[in-house]
């Protein structure tokens, strides 16, 4: 008996030649073939799926618009993939509450749209804010540059809908910034990937939109510099909105092979600044930032239209897809150090002797490290090469994923590196919400 047939609501995939993209997102991980893709359109169709889920035996991984990149919504076993593109639900925004609901369906770019044609801001922006689904970024926690001031996809969630194991759609949360009734489930639920249950929805809070932008591209003659300036100038009383980097290897490699944009840029090294506070267009603001980058700041360039800025943020955001394309079988690893110890790190990275070439958001610490040699490198090599990387990361005080998450790419690392007690605990809760293991099992975690 066909397993998927008569699902209400709901579109199925199945056949190699429809459900082969399935297996992969943006991370170098290749999971297994699905038995089918299904994608539902209701929570009838929801509620279905899990019943033959445990009836049959199979897994429910859930997908939005496949832009991970730690192979977290990649089908391993006989895993069912869910794809939640149409999941139904239109934006809606409160604006006296300052808060927004989307189904996980909608895009992330349609939702931020959505808050700035009302003068509302919702922060979080990926690198991929304008390909990802809403549902991945609340999986995955999303970061991006705006986290540097903004926090993580977690600081901005009020409420999450979510299929839970018993098959029904639970609300936990509510739109307002305080609910205090014990611990949060909805926010378990954030960055969880899915291992708990299937997020279709969340409630999100807004901030009055800036209305006023500074960008400032500032070149280095020696990128060792560059490295003190996040920690002086929070010092000094700034904390920009993003503030992005790419060191010597990476910025040679876009001036010669990069768009046209990225091969005028300046210096040893680059750094790429924002702020949005209010009269950042000042030149008082100007002149006081100048005085705290001090000599740094002496050949800074100020972006001074929308163009010039979107000039310069598509060269920063195209990074890792010119990186891919020169290099379609290298490894990037997103970890993350602590803002004081930035300057230790790449001291002790040098001495390590790793073939790497880093960039990123040097403000709140979440390098980019790359390994471009990755597919040409022995596979034990490779390993070892890796796990010195996360070694040095975690004696920072620092972890291996600052945005990506685990999924598939990290789960022995974080289980070889991480607390003991906390994977014990993570194995306690997914055994607690998910007892049968129907929610993409194997991810973050083995049992």
């Amino acid at each position: 008996m066909d397993p998927f047939a008569g699902l209400p609501d709901t579109s199925v995939l199945t056949g190699a030649d429809l459900t082969e993209g399935y297996r992969r997102d943006e991370s170098h991980v290749v999971g297994d073939p699905p038995l089918a893709v299904v994608k539902p359109r209701s929570a009838a169709a929801l509620r279905e799926l899990v019943r033959r889920a445990k009836a049959e035996g199979f897994s429910l991984v859930p997908r939005g618009a496949g832009t991970g990149k730690a192979g977290g919504c990649v089908p391993t076993g006989r895993a069912v993939v869910v794809d939640m593109g149409a999941y139904p639900g239109s934006i809606r925004i409160s604006k006296p509450d300052l808060a927004l609901w989307a189904p996980a369906s909608a895009m992330l770019r349609d939702v931020k749209a959505a808050a700035l044609a009302e003068g509302l801001f919702y922060a979080p922006d990926p690198n991929s804010w304008e390909l990802c689904a809403f549902g991945g970024t609340l999986a995955t926690n999303a970061g991006g540059p705006g986290a540097c001031k903004y926090g993580m996809t977690r600081q901005w969630v009020l409420a999450v809908d979510a299929l839970m194991e018993d098959g029904e759609v639970h609300t936990f949360g509510i739109p307002s910034v305080k609910c205090n009734v014990g611990p949060s489930l909805g926010q378990l639920l954030v960055g969880s990937e899915g291992i708990f249950g299937i997020i279709t929805g969340a409630t999100v809070r807004l901030v009055p939109a800036p209305r006023e932008r500074l960008t400032l591209l500032l070149p280095m003659e020696r990128w060792h510099e560059l490295l003190d300036l996040p920690a002086r100038l929070v010092e000094a009383g700034y904390l920009p909105s993003a503030f992005e980097f790419w060191d010597p290897a990476v910025l040679q490699d876009l001036r010669r092979f990069g768009p046209e944009a990225a091969r005028r840029m300046p210096g040893e090294a680059l750094a790429l600044l924002e702020f949005d506070d209010r009269d950042c267009g000042s030149e008082a603001f100007l002149e006081g930032l100048l005085g705290a980058l001090g000599d740094q700041g002496e050949h800074a360039q100020t972006a001074t239209d929308a163009r010039q800025r979107e000039a310069l943020w598509a060269v920063r955001r195209t990074t890792s897809s010119h990186l891919k394309e020169r290099f379609p079988r290298k490894v990037s690893e997103d970890i993350v150090v602590p803002r004081s110890r930035i300057r230790e790190f790449f001291g002790a990275l040098e001495a390590l002797g790793l073939p790497t070439v880093t960039y990123g958001h040097l403000g709140d610490g979440n390098l980019h490290v790359n390994l471009l040699a990755a597919g040409e490198t022995p596979r034990e090599e490779l390993d070892r090469q890796l796990l010195e990387l996360f070694g040095l990361c975690v004696r920072l005080g620092g972890a291996l994923s600052g945005e990506h998450g685990i999924g598939l790419a990290k789960r022995d690392a974080f289980e070889r590196f991480a607390d003991p007690f906390q994977v014990g605990a993570l194995r306690s809760l997914k055994r607690a919400l998910d007892p049968v293991g129907i929610f993409n099992p194997g991810k973050v975690v083995l049992p």
